[in-house]
């Protein structure tokens, strides 16, 4: 018989504060509730108020166990707790998934060898890791081969493991242009697996594993833990990957526990880190006395916005069927769909628009450019800092300061002016073996032979003879004068005698030249390639190198002096946006082939199509009161330039949805 402990006197009154879906899923009596909270229809807001109703119904807190995605997270939804029942939430498990892990393995890591008092790794550490056994175990055999960087070989391991594959089959679905040393990359991996025994330390992916591993094989810990926690929440519930997926059966197993999980299938959109959306699609079968909540009523955005989305994610087949309803009133304009000549024109109808909009009053915090790769956002920073607009980067590094970027730059810096030791340590800094030490030497041996050659023409600006000829004379080991030959043939194939290369020639050069060095040394390097493509399509309209290299220059002074601005533009790629909100939300580069990825479309595969789809609907579902959609029809300026037809995603919506700005 079960028998149910009324609110405690004087408690909230949850129907006044809540609609009516929240209230319903707050108020469940359910064992097994999913939870599907469309965008900005406050899901937070029902967790919080979820676990304020189970203390107030006297569950005791350490009995509810929280697992979120971020700490912040975690203490956002436990201090909202706090202030609703006016006590503390300290008892209350709450916290990431690898947080709770470590919590649990501290007690009982012996159990599975380890001892007291564990090491964790963090990212730095397993690297230097990874290096160190790359030494022992692939210095010998890939000679001349570039063997894969210690991130490289970070990124496939947690993939695996995240996934619930084997190293070999991701291996082969994900990196098969490293298939040729997966002997080595076994030996590696299996030195790691011991070394970190050996050390008594875990990495973060074994935080996770252990975790499974002490709940499948110790079943007296199980039961205690399934019997503590009457409760087992869980947020975004869709972006679970395989071991976490685990962790939760396994916690919420117990005859007395009940689960929640609340999450949105529309909006997941991280397969590419492991996160599995058939765990929420399959939750019912998996629970087949599971109650379904939906919230549907969105707080964030205008009605116009919201019809576009629930138009846009009508066309993946796959889903929770839903419809989100405004509780706001209606906005001043459609969203815009723009069709722009070419990227540069994109790029200044945005600096443009931007501009009027804060000179209406709009502070740039309240504006954000979105887009789905980093690289699209190449002219719209070049464009902003032309117009004096400040903004700040989410994505990640500004365009010209990324690695990959900086590597091509620095083939040209030391072009056109030889005696640049900072290009030239870059150079050299890729090629196998060579540490501070020997491109130390190196850059002693260059800089003699190139002041010599320029000591014998006093007018001349570069070195203009073949740089196989002017560094002949230059020490280096044995062991590096393949490479260091090559370097030279390069730099002769960059600049010859008979013609002058464009700045757009020069890059697709180098990137030639730096091909294998990527692949082996970034896990996304197709991506990075795609970075490369841009900068040659946007560099059609260069002058000449000088000119290039110095807007370069310039631009990354000027993005370094805007970065303190309290009130920045945001630009973003919509991954790292998924949670936020501006009221003015541009998302660009919506061209066939840009979003959704050509990649997407080449393989058919209808998961990985849907996947865009979702991503197209966090995007639009960012903007709270104006949506501006873009493209380029064409991508660059010359021979190498792209014809863009606009994206499936555009084309399938309905007209009457938007208004279309003619350039």
């Amino acid at each position: 018989m079960k028998y149910t402990l009324r609110p405690a006197p004087g408690g909230r009154d949850y129907a006044a504060e809540l609609n009516p879906e929240q209230y319903a899923a707050v108020t469940t009596d359910a064992r097994h509730a999913l939870v599907i909270a469309g965008a900005g229809s406050g899901k937070t807001r029902t967790l919080t108020y979820r676990v304020a109703r189970l203390l107030e119904c006297g569950v005791a807190p350490w009995r509810i166990l929280l697992l979120t995605f971020t700490n912040k997270a975690a203490r956002e939804m436990l201090e909202r707790v706090a202030t609703l029942t006016g006590t503390g939430a300290g008892q209350i498990w709450g916290g990431t998934f690898h947080s709770v892990a470590n919590r649990i393995l501290r007690m009982h890591a012996q159990r599975l060898g380890y001892l007291p008092g564990f090491s964790i790794l963090d990212g730095d550490d397993q690297r230097a890791l990874f290096r160190a056994l790359t030494k022992q175990f692939a210095g010998k055999t890939v000679k001349s081969d570039r063997f894969p960087k210690a991130e490289v070989l970070q990124s496939l391991h947690s993939l695996a493991i995240n996934t619930g594959k084997s190293w070999q089959q991701t291996l082969s679905s994900d990196y098969a242009h490293l298939q040729k040393h997966e002997e080595a990359i076994g030996k590696i991996y299996e030195a790691y697996r011991t070394r970190k025994m050996e050390s008594n330390a875990m990495d973060f992916d074994d935080l996770l594993t252990n975790l499974v591993k002490l709940l499948k094989e110790h079943a007296d810990i199980r039961a205690d833990l399934q019997q503590r926690f009457l409760h087992v929440l869980v947020d975004e519930y869709q972006d679970t990957n395989a071991p976490q997926a685990e962790i939760i059966s396994l916690m919420a197993g117990g005859h007395d526990t009940a689960l929640m999980v609340v999450g949105d299938d529309a909006q997941s959109i991280y397969s590419w880190r492991g996160a599995n959306v058939d765990h929420i699609f399959e939750f019912t079968n998996t629970y087949p006395d599971a109650v379904v909540y939906k919230i549907e009523v969105n707080y964030r955005s205008v009605p116009a916005i919201l019809e576009i989305s629930n138009a846009a994610i009508a066309n993946n087949t796959r889903q929770f069927a839903k419809t989100l309803r405004p509780a706001r009133d209606n906005g001043a304009m459609k969203p815009a769909i723009i069709p722009a000549p070419d990227n540069r024109t994109e790029a200044r109808f945005i600096a443009q628009r931007i501009d009027e909009l804060m000179a209406a009053g709009i502070p740039g915090k309240d504006i954000a450019v979105l887009y789905r790769a980093h690289f699209h956002s190449m002219d719209v920073q070049m464009e902003l800092t032309r117009n004096h607009i400040p903004y700040r980067i989410t994505s990640g590094l500004r365009f010209f300061e990324q690695a990959h970027i900086k590597d091509i730059v620095a083939w040209l810096r030391l072009l056109t002016n030889p005696r640049d030791e900072v290009a030239f340590r870059r150079i050299v800094s890729t090629f196998p073996r060579v540490g501070e030490a020997t491109a130390g030497k190196l850059w002693q041996g260059w800089l003699t032979e190139a002041e010599a050659w320029m000591n014998l023409h006093p007018t001349a600006s570069v070195i203009e003879e073949p740089h196989s000829q002017v560094m002949a004379k230059v020490t280096v080991p044995a062991t590096l004068r393949p490479i260091w030959s090559a370097f030279l043939a390069n730099l002769d194939t960059l600049h010859p005698e008979d013609k002058e290369l464009t700045p757009t020639e020069l890059v697709n050069l180098v990137a030639g030249f730096m091909s294998d060095h990527m692949k082996a040394t970034y896990e996304n390097y197709e991506e990075r390639l795609e970075d490369i493509g841009q900068l040659t399509r946007s560099l059609a309209d260069m002058a000449d190198l000088d000119s290039f290299l110095s807007q370069v220059a310039l631009l990354s002074e000027v993005d370094t002096q805007t970065e303190v601005d309290p009130d920045c533009v945001t630009l973003s790629t919509i991954h790292q946006a998924k949670g936020l909100e501006w009221k003015i939300v541009f998302v660009i580069f919506l061209g066939e082939g840009l979003f959704p990825h050509y990649r997407v479309i080449q393989s058919g595969d209808p998961d990985d199509l849907e996947e865009e789809l979702r991503l197209f609907y966090v995007a639009l579902t960012r903007a709270e009161d104006q949506l501006y959609l873009s493209y380029p029809r064409y991508n660059g300026h010359s021979y190498d330039s792209q014809f863009c037809p606009p994206s499936r995603f555009l084309t399938t919506l309905p007209e009457e949805l938007y208004e279309l700005w003619n350039l």
